[in-house]
């Protein structure tokens, strides 16, 4: 599942695009929301949600990963 960009919150940084060792965001253009183009490639690493200065970034985690999450936290 790919990072979702909140459209109302970016501020056209493109720091998720500069931060994402995956290149999921692919080529972006200047003065646009970034957009995802290669969304398979994504390694959930939370990255780019995690550099946005404006918190507009959510990540959407597979069931398998989210189910690894909830039973290694006890």
């Amino acid at each position: 599942m790919p990072p979702v960009i909140d459209k109302n919150k970016c501020i056209l940084c493109e720091e998720c695009a500069q931060i994402c060792t995956m290149d999921v965001f692919g080529p972006t253009v200047p003065d646009e929301v970034p957009e995802v183009r290669y969304p398979d490639e994504c390694w959930h690493c939370n990255a780019c949600a995690l550099d946005c200065p404006v918190d507009a970034i959510t990540l959407r985690y597979p069931l398998p990963l989210m189910l690894l999450s909830v039973n290694s936290v006890k």
